[in-house]
């Protein structure tokens, strides 16, 4: 599947990065809940990434609509924006809330 096409879909995501945590490897804290859509291959091989945004809790799983997608024009492994559905930022908003990691790729948002 084209990662465009879930584009104004609905999906299921997985925390395994929940808002508060620390990443294993680089030691910054998760801003944002931060999971993954079971059963897709991404291009890093891996699931298919997610962040979700407008939660201010830590989460094991949200249900809302992609808003967004963040492709990354350095890296292989984009990364979906999920919301409630029904709710929506702007680039700015996406890219101030995703910064935390996304600051050290080139990436284009894809509406």
């Amino acid at each position: 599947m084209d990662i465009k096409e879930y584009l104004g879909k609905i999906v299921d995501v997985k925390m395994d990065r929940p808002l508060g945590t620390t990443h294993p490897k680089h030691g910054f804290v998760y801003p944002v809940n931060y999971g993954f859509i079971p059963n897709t291959v991404s291009g890093d091989g891996e699931e298919l990434d997610a962040y979700v945004l407008g939660e201010h809790k830590p989460l094991n799983e949200f249900t809302g609509r992609v808003i967004a997608i963040i492709h990354r024009t350095n890296d292989n492994d984009d990364k979906l924006v999920v919301m409630k559905d029904g709710r929506n930022y702007t680039d700015e908003q996406i890219r101030a809330l995703t910064e935390f990691q996304e600051q050290w790729f080139d990436s284009v948002i894809l509406r």
